[in-house]
């Protein structure tokens, strides 16, 4: 569990980078796909709960560092996520399209409800998506298109990112 935790945030710090970096360049009315929770997903499907969880505190915390976001927002934020993602482990066949789509789908919703429930809880320091506004759809659109190939991409690294099995 510790290597696969260790190698998750390491794969979602490297894609939080690239998002930033290199793919906030290309991006469409200023939103880009969230490949590090796609990451997260990805890892804690395939690991279960306990690293879904510590994967997601930890990513979250280093994606809190790099990031404008409020401290501890995107930690909580992807801890919880973890964790529900986790629990899905084994329940279904991971196919190469649609389980990553739904799930990466699913992970943006969650996290686009648990920052308005925790703008409604702190107020303005906590950014918030609107239903109405594009800019959910859009990133809900672009997590679910980069999802089967980020998702074909992480198979290639299962060796590392597959705790063991007991």
């Amino acid at each position: 569990m510790i290597r696969s935790s260790v190698f998750t945030v390491l794969f979602c710090l490297v894609a939080a980078i690239l998002q930033s970096a290199l793919i906030g360049r290309i991006s469409f009315l200023k939103v880009i796909p969230d490949l590090a929770l796609c990451v997260l997903v990805f890892s804690a499907y395939v690991n279960g709960t306990m690293t879904g969880q510590v994967s997601g505190f930890f990513s979250g915390l280093l994606i809190d560092f790099i990031s404008m976001a409020p401290m501890g927002l995107n930690c909580l934020i992807r801890t919880l996520i973890g964790a529900l993602a986790g629990i899905f482990k084994g329940a279904f066949f991971l196919d190469i399209f649609f389980m990553p789509v739904i799930l990466c789908t699913l992970a943006t919703i969650l996290k686009a409800v648990l920052m308005f429930i925790l703008h409604l809880i702190m107020g303005s320091e906590v950014p918030t998506y609107s239903i109405f506004n594009s800019v959910l759809w859009i990133e809900l659109g672009f997590n679910a298109l980069c999802a089967p190939p980020l998702f074909l991409l992480l198979r290639n690294f299962k060796p590392i990112l597959v705790g063991e099995r007991r």
